[in-house]
C-alpha cells in the first residue's frame, strides 16, 4: 500500500509519501510560503533535492501541486493518483473526543470542527488539507491521527488546572499536550530494541526539537505530559515561552499595554531561547555563540537543560521511580552537550551516564548509559509520519 501523510500548518505543507510494503519513502517535501510572494516548493527523492517555485495562494492549490509533483515525469515516483490507496493527516487537537486515529467521514469532521477553538492556529489548516484531498481525490480514504490521542490516558489529577470548573465544563480548559504521536514511536521502539515489556515499564520520553515536551509512560499509558491546552507549557522551546507565573505574563501585558493577541505572539514566537538569548531559536547558533563568551547563550544553555532536568525528576517522583529515558527530536538526537548537560549529575535517580559514548552519537539510535546503570538512558530518532502512515494503513485495511 501506498500512503500520502500531509501535515498542513498556517502557510506550509509537508508531505512524505510511503511505500508500506517495505516501510520507505518515495519522496517528501514541504510547500512553503502559502498566500505569500515567493512560494516554493522543496523536494527530496532518492536524496536528490530540488526547489521548485510556484505561485502557491492557498491549500487546495498547494496539494494540487505535491500531486502532480508526484505523477510528474520528472520529479514522481508513481504514475497515477490511483496507486495512492490512503491519505493519513496530522490532526494537532482531539480534544477529548478522540483518544486514537480515527477515519475521516463528516461526523469526524464535525467533531475536529468543534474543537478547532482549542488549537485555531492548528486544526483549521488541518481540515483543510483534508477538504482539498475530498476535492481533488474524492474516492481515497482518509485517516486523521491527532497529537493529543496518546495522552488521553492521564488521570484528572494530572490534567486539570486549579482554575474555577467551570472553565473545564465550559471551555474544556484542562492539559492535552502534544508530540503524542513521537512520544508513543520512541518509547515502543527503545523498548523493542531493549527485548522489554512495554506495558512493565516506567519510561520518561524527551521529544526536544523547536518545540519540545516530556511525557511520563507507565505501563504503555501516558500519565503525565508538559504540554497543556496548548503547546507553550512546559519546557524552554526555540521561540515559546515554556511555563511562567502567570502574575508575571498579566503584569507584563499591564505594564506594555499588550493585547491578547500581541501577548500571544509574545510567548509564542519572541521568548523561549531566542528570547533569553537574543541570538536564535536554533540551538547550534546559541551553542556557538556561547563559546564566543556569549553570556545570554551560555545562561539559556544552562536554563534549557535545567528545565528539562527538572521535569525529569518530578516525573520519576510521580511514578514512584523511572526504568528508561528516551531522548529524540532534532535536539535529543544530535545535540551531544545538550544531552550530556541534561543527564550528567543524575545519579540519584539511577543514571550513570557514558558521556564518552554520548559525546560520539548525532542521530543514531543507541544506548548512552553505562551498562551497570539502573536507569537505561536511550537515543530514539523519531518518525512522526510513519506512525501517521502506519495507522493510516491499519485503519483502511480493517
Amino acid at each position: 500500500m501506498k500512503v500520502l501523510v500531509l501535515n498542513c500548518g498556517s502557510s506550509s505543507i509537508k508531505f512524505k509519501l510511503f511505500n508500506m510494503e517495505t516501510s520507505t519513502v518515495l519522496s517528501k517535501g514541504i510547500v512553503e510560503k502559502i498566500g505569500l510572494s515567493a512560494s516554493f516548493i522543496k523536494l527530496e527523492r532518492n536524496g536528490d533535492k530540488t526547489k521548485l517555485d510556484y505561485n502557491v495562494p492557498e491549500h487546495t492549490k498547494g496539494i494540487e501541486y505535491i500531486l502532480n509533483i508526484l505523477t510528474s515525469e520528472d520529479y514522481g515516483p508513481i504514475d497515477s493518483l490511483d496507486e495512492i490507496e490512503a491519505v493519513g493527516h496530522r490532526v494537532a487537537h482531539g480534544g477529548e473526543k478522540f483518544s486514537k486515529s480515527v477515519y475521516i467521514n463528516e461526523e469526524v469532521i464535525q467533531e475536529i470542527k468543534s474543537v478547532s477553538n482549542l488549537a485555531p492556529l492548528h486544526n483549521p489548516n488541518n481540515l483543510k488539507g483534508i477538504y482539498a484531498i475530498q476535492k481533488l481525490m474524492p474516492d481515497t480514504p482518509q485517516v486523521a491521527v491527532f497529537d493529543t490521542a496518546f495522552h488521553q490516558t492521564m488521570p484528572d489529577y494530572a490534567y486539570m488546572y486549579a482554575l474555577p470548573y467551570e472553565m473545564y465544563e465550559k471551555h474544556g480548559v484542562r492539559r492535552y499536550g502534544f508530540h503524542g504521536t513521537s512520544h508513543k514511536f520512541v518509547a515502543q521502539k527503545a523498548c523493542k530494541a531493549l527485548n522489554l515489556n512495554m506495558e512493565e515499564q516506567k519510561i520518561i520520553t524527551c521529544h526536544l526539537g523547536n518545540g519540545a515536551s516530556i511525557a511520563a509512560i507507565d505501563k504503555g499509558k501516558s500519565v503525565d505530559t508538559s504540554m497543556g491546552l496548548t503547546p507553550v507549557e512546559g519546557l524552554i522551546m526555540g521561540t515559546r515561552s515554556g511555563d511562567l507565573d502567570l502574575g508575571a505574563l498579566t503584569f507584563i501585558m499591564e505594564q506594555e499595554q499588550l493585547d491578547c493577541k500581541s501577548t500571544n505572539n509574545l510567548i509564542n514566537k519572541k521568548s523561549g531561547m531566542l528570547g533569553i538569548t537574543g541570538v536564535s531559536p536554533d540551538m547550534r547558533e546559541i551553542r556557538e555563540a556561547a563559546e564566543q563568551g556569549n553570556k545570554r547563550a551560555e545562561l539559556g544553555l544552562k536554563m534549557y537543560a535545567y528545565r528539562v532536568k527538572k521535569y525529569i525528576g518530578s516525573y520519576a517522583a510521580a511514578m514512584n521511580g523511572d526504568d528508561l529515558i528516551v531522548l529524540t527530536g532534532g535536539i535529543g538526537e544530535n545535540d551531544y552537550e545538550t544531552r550530556a548537560d541534561i543527564l550528567e549529575n543524575m545519579e540519584y535517580l539511577g543514571i550513570s551516564f557514558a558521556k564518552s559514548v554520548n559525546d560520539q552519537v548525532k542521530g543514531k539510535q543507541l544506548v548512552i548509559s553505562k551498562p551497570d546503570s539502573k536507569v537505561t538512558a536511550m537515543i530514539v530518532p523519531t518518525n512522526e509520519e510513519l506512525v501517521i502512515a502506519s495507522d493510516t494503513q491499519s485503519i483502511v485495511q480493517s
